[in-house]
């Protein structure tokens, strides 16, 4: 038995050490641990305390029997949601939207920062950066209201095409017009923000690359495209990773506000559709399936994009 005793004393004595250590570092860094609290407490109660709800995916969900009570359904409205004639157009809207998202919106801030990168007049410079980071910080309605006012019937742009003879168009009414409206409004409000990382990551470029290209006779084209480029191109491809991992989340608020019954043909997607089916029709159960349904969409969708990035530039997110 002391045996035993005198073998279990150092691991004790260890244990204590690390506590104690534990706690010093604690002590020593409390006003930095208290401001990582609050974030981790948003995901928890925001993030993953609701991810129980999931369990209403599988079931006939009642409120007043709860998620105990209610009958198991089991993968019905899976089933349900895919069988559903409306299922292929809603995944082909929020996909078309995420694709121009993709293809206009993602290389806009890198070829903005670009361009700024190549100003030498640091107060223009600084005056641009303000000016393009602005429309950010404008909530999603502010910003449905501008493009709103401008684009009414009587709006502002339809009083220009009528000034010049030409006859007013209903913008906000044509399904063939509410991709472009969104994704360009996409890119005005992110671009300004979107360029801050890429600026960040074009001054951890060595300059002494740069003076090597000049004497080798490289102009400010052939600089961009065989320094500049490559040395952000790990930045990029994380952020492309990032963006798929966001591919079927559009912007649920802003299209929420923008769409109307005329232009549900394009303007339609699985979130406002979630938002319709759950809490304007109260059928928690069929809302949470879809909502499954999109989130492992995405989880594949991130997985195989990460998995070819790592073999092809070898940056990945994990």
């Amino acid at each position: 038995m002391q045996d035993i005793l005198q073998a279990a004393k150092p691991v004790a004595q260890a244990r204590e050490r690390t506590l104690k250590a534990v706690g010093k570092q604690i002590r020593k860094n409390l006003v930095l641990y208290a401001m990582f609290l609050l974030p981790v407490l948003y995901f928890i109660v925001f993030h993953y305390i609701p991810m129980f709800g999931n369990l209403m995916a599988f079931e006939d969900y009642n409120a007043f029997q709860g998620f105990f009570g209610s009958p198991w359904a089991g993968t019905k409205h899976f089933e349900a949601f895919l069988g559903d004639p409306y299922f292929w157009k809603l995944v082909r809207n929020t996909l078309l939207l995420n694709v121009y998202s993709l293809i206009f919106f993602f290389p806009a801030p890198i070829l903005f920062s670009l361009l700024l990168n190549e100003l030498r007049q640091r107060l223009f410079k600084r005056f641009v950066q303000t000016i393009t980071y602005i429309p950010h910080f404008l909530s999603t309605v502010v910003v449905v209201g501008i493009i709103v006012n401008l684009l009414s019937h009587d709006g502002l742009i339809n009083q220009l095409i009528a000034f010049f003879g030409g006859e007013k168009i209903s913008f906000l009414m044509k399904p063939d017009w509410f991709r472009f409206i969104y994704v360009s409004s996409e890119v005005w409000q992110g671009v300004g923000w979107g360029t801050i990382i890429y600026l960040a990551a074009l001054t951890a470029i060595d300059p002494q690359l740069y003076e090597a290209a000049t004497l080798d006779g490289a102009g400010r084209w052939k600089q961009v495209r065989h320094v500049t480029l490559p040395g952000i191109q790990p930045i990029i491809t994380i952020m492309f990773l990032l963006t798929l991992g966001q591919i079927l989340s559009v912007g649920f608020e802003k299209i929420l506000l923008l769409y109307n019954g005329a232009t549900y043909e394009t303007g339609d997607v699985i979130q406002t559709f979630i938002y319709r089916r759950g809490l304007l029709d109260s059928d928690f159960s069929f809302a949470s399936a879809v909502g499954i349904f999109q989130s492992l969409l995405v989880f594949t969708l991130i997985v195989t994009a990460n998995k070819i990035s790592k073999k092809l530039s070898e940056t990945s997110l994990w």
